[in-house]
């Protein structure tokens, strides 16, 4: 029987797939590093939270796939694993409408100032009403930062609302964006100039990491709201916070940051006008099942040598790994 190495324990519907079809080690920890001795037994890796880098890949003989259930890679050494011939499995699309509407969930938070409302009408002051400081989104403007699936249903989602869309991304032609009725713009500063909430959906990669800093911040406008539902190393945190302690943007929804789980001592956790959720956009009952589910049948069919197309690295099966399949 085959092994199954997971960073920690999936969704119960994923656990009922992999469960007495292999071998099932759960360390209950995804660093490659502090369970190398584990990995060594895998035939296949399925890493939640964590990562494996090409230090543990070139110790892994035996690894025949490495399976992501989502669709960021970043923790993953995707060339070192192509170099060994072991695909990469992801799960896309599948959390593409719960994350939009997480994004959606947060700009409406920060728009109708749930956070202090909450937490003062709680304290009994029920005069926290009276500031007038929340605003209806129906003529403000959301600029999306990348127009992948999760993009393009949040535009859909915020257009329903009466919102003007703004979309930048370097990938996406002009035309098919301004067909569904958006604004196209060709750079980042000009998206971060015109929304009124700004959204991003970019992965995180070596043009990415950091690029949202303090001349993008220094773009917004000073009633701008930063969303991020996507990776939190594509922010510049010191420049976030620089920009939100100096009230150069209004405030932040945020279901990522650099380190996680995120710590409660870190600053962006004390401001009160910053929402933190953890991770959790695409964590819905549904998304979930569907993703877990479609990483557990994906681990299975590529360790019975099927080549599926939902891995990141296709050309993985030009290597001599894969040429007796």
């Amino acid at each position: 029987m085959q092994t199954v190495v997971l960073s920690h324990a999936l969704y119960k519907p994923g656990m009922d797939v992999l469960e007495g079809k292999v071998n099932l080690i759960i360390p209950d920890n995804g660093n490659s590093d502090e369970i190398l001795e584990e990995l060594k037994q895998a035939d296949a890796y399925i890493l939640r939270i964590g990562k494996i880098d090409r230090k543990a890949i070139e110790q892994c003989p035996n690894l025949k796939v490495i399976t992501r259930p989502g669709v960021g890679v970043d923790s993953v050494d995707v060339q070192a694993a192509t170099e060994h011939g072991i695909p990469v499995v992801i799960c896309p699309a599948v959390n593409a409408v719960s994350v939009a509407e997480h994004a959606l969930t947060l700009i409406l938070g920060l728009a109708k100032n749930l956070l202090e409302s909450c937490l003062e009408t709680r304290k009994g002051n029920f005069a926290v009403r009276n500031r007038y400081v929340s605003t209806e989104l129906g003529g403000k403007t959301v600029s999306i930062l990348g127009f992948g699936n999760i993009g393009r249903n949040l535009a859909l989602m915020c257009s329903a609302l009466g919102m003007d869309v703004v979309v930048y991304d370097p990938f996406v032609q002009k035309e098919a964006v301004e067909a569904l009725g958006y604004r196209y713009v060709d750079t980042i500063p000009e998206a971060a100039a015109l929304g009124d909430f700004v959204s991003l959906h970019m992965p995180s990669n070596d043009a990415t990491r950091g690029s949202i800093d303090k001349p993008f911040f220094e773009a917004m406008k000073t009633t701008g709201y930063f969303i991020n539902c996507a990776r939190g190393d594509v922010v510049n945190e010191e420049d976030l916070i620089e920009a939100l302690q100096d009230h150069k943007i209004q405030g932040a929804g945020l279901d990522v940051l650099m380190e996680e789980p995120m710590s409660t001592n870190h600053p962006l956790m004390k401001m009160d006008n910053v929402l933190v959720t953890p991770h959790m956009a695409a964590q819905t009952q549904e998304t979930t099942k569907k993703t877990v589910m479609l990483a557990a049948e994906s681990t299975l069919r590529i360790l019975n040598g099927e080549k599926i197309d939902n891995v990141c690295n296709p050309e993985v099966y030009d290597h001599p790994r894969w040429r007796t399949y």
